[in-house]
């Protein structure tokens, strides 16, 4: 069998809507997955949609900002997304519980919600304590791979008052296996309910994710490249990363100077040891990947170029200037994928600078790449790859993304009055405020590639209000969710499915 003539992931002519479970609107502070999930799936379906996308649904916390990009685990779940709804019905809450707390209505307050939701968890543990669970068990075999590490490594760190585990004492830091296993006998307790937070994580979205098929919604996830040094991957498995001896980066991740940014972009990531992977046949990385289908059916891989090369930053640097680009060994690295799955069920994230092997290798395993429609439009608008003029059917189309201002924010905030006239030629119409997002969501349903993704926000004609994420800031961002008064009516909900039928984007 020749795995390099295999048949592309097959996406049909179609369309689906970006948004993050977090932005749900919910009255526990956040969305999750609960009664405001299956509602957006309905929703969804009455669009005529046939994908969801969100952002990594991995745990992450405020010492990283609670970004989605920035994880404790490339494995574990975010227990934010647990409902609280549903511990409700399964009698692990009282629905007293839930009373008595109130959240903004349009944003997430992280730090709150984490306090409101971590003491629900633990009353909804202490309920479940007193019952007999099979299936719980059951989850805990079939996950022990990477659940029994993640839970000892959240239950040192909370025990070490959220320390980073290489400020850990010597035997944890270094997992000597005596601490290990007296560790183990003092915090058996809390390994358990970290443990059970994850079994209500899985069985929650599993739950959903059928709803989601039985409606012919199909979820896109995203796996971000890297992880977080503080992370129970990197304290389980040190060797596949280039660290020093003591346990710290020897090498960070980033992206080197830009038009965007002089100094570049300091990540701070760990790189991986390519070499020590590959000896392995990239095992981690096959079980991340079949752990991540789990939680969705198509795969975003973010920072795609990494594949083909990598950007490699001194740990002792304060900028991303210094670096250098390594190449990575992507042919052998999605070569073994194939033979692992028999398919790449993936989009890849081509944004950015691109090269030629970067191209390669997305046309050689016959990956569908990104286009945005406001990178589009620039000097070189005729000859743009993100320009719909020039897409190829295999391209995933976006008005934007989560790290884009909004339609209506970008057109009225960053753009000049010559690039607003470059728009207008290209519609042979006057694009204005009033109409930009109308006319670039009709752009995308109306071009060649078969999938078009538009945001959430973009789809309500919201502006810079509505960003789900700042580059380069530290504040504010991931919190924007639906108010509880967002237009999610008939009307618009026709007026989408209308232009779907028009453009040939409902599938049966």
């Amino acid at each position: 069998m020749c795995f390099l003539n295999h048949v592309p992931m097959k996406l049909k002519r179609s369309a689906g809507v970006l948004l993050h479970i977090s932005s749900l609107y919910n009255k526990t502070g956040i969305g999750d997955f609960g009664p405001s999930a299956y509602a957006f799936v309905d929703y969804l379906a009455q669009c005529g949609m046939s994908y969801w996308q969100t952002l990594p649904l991995n745990y992450t916390d405020g010492g990283r900002g609670f970004s989605p990009y920035s994880c404790l685990s490339a494995f574990a779940g975010n227990p934010l997304f647990i409902s609280p709804e549903m511990l409700v019905e399964e009698g692990l809450l009282s629905q007293d519980d839930l009373c008595d707390h109130c959240f903004e209505e349009n944003i997430v307050e992280f730090d709150k919600v984490n306090a409101y939701k971590t003491s629900l968890l633990t009353k909804a543990f202490i309920e479940f304590e007193k019952k007999d669970s099979f299936e719980f068990s059951e989850f805990c075999k079939k996950h022990a791979y990477w659940l029994d590490d993640f839970a000892l490594f959240l239950s040192i760190k909370n025990y070490q008052g959220g320390a980073w585990w290489l400020d850990w004492p010597a035997e944890l830091k270094n997992r000597d296996s005596k601490g290990i296993a007296e560790i183990k006998i003092v915090l058996d307790h809390d390994i358990k309910k970290q443990q059970f937070i994850q079994y209500l994580f899985f069985k929650q979205l599993n739950t959903l994710k059928n709803y989601c098929n039985y409606k012919n919604i199909q979820l896109i996830g995203d796996m971000p490249f890297y992880v977080s040094h503080d992370s129970s991957d990197v304290w389980c498995n040190p060797e596949f990363y280039k660290l020093h001896k003591d346990g710290s980066p020897a090498k960070v991740a980033g992206v080197p100077p830009d038009m965007y940014s002089e100094t570049g972009q300091l990540w701070g990531m760990p790189i991986f040891n390519w070499n020590v992977l590959k000896k392995s046949n990239y095992d981690w990385w096959v079980k991340r990947i079949k752990h991540t289908l789990l939680m969705c059916d198509i795969i975003r891989l973010d920072h795609f170029r990494a594949f083909a090369a990598y950007y490699e930053i001194g740990s002792e640097e304060h900028t991303a200037i210094n670096g250098k680009w390594l190449k990575a060994p992507g042919n052998s690295f999605f070569t073994t994928v194939l033979k692992a799955f028999g398919d790449l069920p993936f989009i890849a994230e081509d944004l950015g600078e691109i090269d030629e092997p970067v191209i390669e290798l997305i046309d050689k395993f016959k990956l569908p790449g990104m286009k945005l429609l406001q990178f589009s439009f620039t000097e070189n608008t005729p000859t743009s790859i993100h320009s719909p003029h020039n897409y190829k059917q295999s391209n995933v189309v976006y008005t934007g993304t989560h790290d884009n201002n909004t339609l209506l924010g970008w057109y009225k905030e960053e753009i000049s009055d010559k690039k607003k006239q470059v728009i207008s030629a290209y519609y042979n119409k006057v694009i204005n405020e009033s109409n930009v997002n109308t006319e670039f969501i009709r752009a995308a349903f109306a071009s060649v590639a078969a999938l078009a993704i538009i945001p959430m926000q973009d789809l309500l004609h919201l502006g810079s209000e509505a960003k789900m994420n700042r580059p380069g800031s530290l504040h504010d961002n991931w919190m924007w969710r639906l108010h509880s008064e967002a237009p999610l009516n008939e009307e618009l909900a026709m007026d989408i499915k209308n232009q779907l039928a028009l453009f040939n984007r409902i599938c049966c």
